[in-house]
């Protein structure tokens, strides 16, 4: 069974989802492949890991860096999950390129090199946004490329963590 909770955030509704152990997403309300990794059959009850993940929330909604991550399931194929595990090294404040994570893939992987355009869609699909953080994936030259949240998010929440000037 799969359960959910809601939280409001300064920036709108986020929907939580869950295995009834670890986080298996978090969405903005209305974002891109929302709730693509839930089950049709689900229930709303809060249940500890969503109060854990409540509380990173506030931490971050404050404007300071949790310090903790909520117990995560992913649930993708092999290569989404190296590319999540791969955001979920980019620091609080900080961004990486797509091609920073395609050549780390690569470099796992073994092969002489990873299209930047396969490490876009991983990103994309991420179902566990702001705490896998791919909000702080940008393009080449720094520019904000897509974010399933919406843009307008993406800048709010780099501004937030210092990693763009206002």
């Amino acid at each position: 069974m799969d359960y959910i909770w809601h939280y409001e955030s300064p920036l709108g509704g986020i929907t939580l989802g869950s295995d009834g152990t670890s986080l298996i997403g978090l969405w903005f309300d209305g974002q891109m492949y929302f709730s693509d990794v839930l089950s049709p059959e689900h229930e709303e009850k809060l249940i500890p890991v969503f109060k854990d993940t409540c509380r990173w929330l506030d931490i971050y909604f404050s404007g300071s860096e949790p310090g903790f991550t909520p117990p995560l399931v992913m649930r993708a194929s092999p290569f989404r999950k190296a590319v999540w595990e791969i955001m979920l090294t980019i620091p609080y404040g900080k961004t990486m390129t797509y091609g920073e994570i395609a050549k780390r893939i690569a470099e796992q992987q073994g092969v002489a090199r990873m299209a930047a355009q396969a490490v876009g869609g991983a990103v994309g699909h991420n179902s566990i946004s702001l705490i896998i953080p791919c909000h702080r994936v940008v393009g080449a030259d720094g520019s904000l490329t897509g974010y399933a949240g919406g843009i307008d998010k993406k800048v709010n929440l780099l501004r937030m963590e210092g990693a763009m000037a206002d």
